[in-house]
């Protein structure tokens, strides 16, 4: 079964169409891409993955507002912040009054170039550190990963986005998270997740080759280290989204499967059911 199949049996209205990119939208993606007085981390110090810093900032700047609606006075919640690269853009999209960033990671490195180099500009742009286990990236950590529990209120955020998060957490874990976003979102708020959701159809042109891990509903695709890239499937995704009191707007597949498509990793919007403040 495909993931649009499975989505479709999910959800009972059609998803919304992605707006199109307007002129300022290009702009704007074009100034992140280009302006060498955003912040930008030393080279080295990069960890959330391959690929131009400022272009991948820029493509889900435009990822963010065309499919998952973000608005400017909207308060977004970036679990795995990483070093920044999804809070730059925003910077020049969030507005400094109304709008607020909130981004947390358990890579200490990355928390402190965002708390020195992005907070001092931009206020209402905070960051911390958990202490979460992951055997890659916090191996000494204290808090297990399936023990999460974010230090917000119930409803603080309207846009929730876990960018490369799901495709590095094993199932009990994502569980976790799902559960967490549901009770973070106020009405109306919409969670922005990205994943390795196998659907059981291959065409044989994949990037990456996913086994199953064990007897459960996780994948992975690198045998010495299961959690770079984990994949999950697609039904117990959606089942448990919806468990969590999401109701999933669309699963759109990526072109890591080799097949066309505006995005590399596979997209869930997913939506908390009631009326936006």
């Amino acid at each position: 079964m495909t993931a649009t199949l499975a989505l479709r049996q999910t959800t009972s209205e059609p998803a919304p169409a992605i707006a199109p990119a307007t002129p300022e939208l290009a702009w704007l993606m074009a100034h992140v891409q280009t302006n060498r007085f955003l912040p930008h981390p030393p080279p080295d110090s990069i960890f959330v993955g391959d690929g131009d810093y400022r272009a991948i900032g820029a493509e889900f700047l435009g990822h963010f507002i065309r499919i998952g609606r973000l608005q400017p006075h909207e308060r977004v919640f970036d679990i795995g912040c990483g070093i920044g690269r999804m809070a730059v853009p925003l910077t020049q999209y969030l507005d400094p009054e109304r709008g607020s960033y909130d981004g947390v990671d358990p890579v200490m490195d990355g928390i402190l170039w965002c708390a020195q180099t992005i907070s001092p500009a931009y206020p209402r742009f905070r960051f911390q550190r958990l202490d979460i286990a992951h055997p890659l990236y916090n191996p000494q950590g204290s808090l297990p990963g399936n023990e999460v529990r974010f230090g917000f209120a119930n409803q603080s955020f309207d846009f929730i986005t876990m960018t490369s998060v799901a495709t590095h957490l094993p199932p009990d874990e994502l569980v976790v998270y799902l559960n967490e976003a549901a009770r973070l979102l106020a009405p109306g708020g919409r969670l922005f997740l990205t994943a390795f959701a196998l659907d059981g159809q291959s065409t044989g042109q994949e990037r990456l080759k996913f086994r199953r891990w064990g007897e459960g509903p996780g994948w992975y695709a690198i045998e010495e280290a299961p959690l770079a890239a984990a994949g999950i499937d697609a039904d117990f995704l959606l089942e448990h989204a919806t468990q969590a009191g999401l109701a999933v707007e669309r699963l759109d597949p990526g072109h890591w499967r080799g097949q066309s498509a505006a995005h590399y990793q596979d997209l869930l919007v997913a939506v908390k059911p009631g009326v936006q403040r």
